[in-house]
């Protein structure tokens, strides 16, 4: 593979990873879907099965939460030396979570990790296989959130999210 075909497939990865961080935090679950193939796996803590077992658990979770958000920080891409069309893939990031019932457990900032292998099919990017790991996690008591001023517009949840206002 050379360089150039080397740098779209990374920039094709972290693509795949935002959108599925927006999904998240905008609770977007078919934004998700659209993030893996059809027959992946996912890992995720407690969480062990297909991408439709996956949103189900996840969208229970997610309503939990008032708000979350996932910060993307290191990514390494490893491409398959024996098929182009497979990569390794450690995405390093932070999600604050935020659930304005005050429960304690629910207020918590964990950094994470998504090792995944990614796969290429019919030219499209997507998570085969994911296990999130988490490598520390702080609680937050609910009173230390700092209230967001109502003249400032805040983030949604679904398309009243200023991200839809394009």
């Amino acid at each position: 593979m050379d360089e150039l075909e080397h740098l779209t497939t990374e920039a094709a990865i972290r693509r795949v990873v935002a959108r599925y961080c927006r999904g998240i935090d905008r609770l977007d679950l078919e934004l998700v879907r659209g993030c893996y193939h059809p027959d992946a796996i996912d890992v995720h803590g407690s969480f062990s099965g297909t991408v439709d077992e996956y949103l189900a658990w996840v969208g229970r979770l997610l309503e939990k939460y008032d708000a979350t958000a996932h910060y993307v920080a290191t990514q390494l891409v490893e491409i398959d030396d024996d098929d182009p069309d497979r990569a390794h893939v450690e995405t390093y990031g932070v999600a604050v979570h935020r659930a304005d019932s005050g429960e304690p457990h629910l207020n918590l900032t964990t950094g994470f990790r998504f090792v995944d292998r990614f796969e290429r099919r019919d030219g499209e990017w997507r998570i085969a296989h994911r296990v999130a790991v988490t490598d520390w996690s702080l609680r937050h008591a609910p009173d230390d959130w700092w209230p967001v001023p109502e003249q400032h517009r805040r983030g949604e949840r679904g398309p009243g999210d200023a991200v839809h206002d394009r």
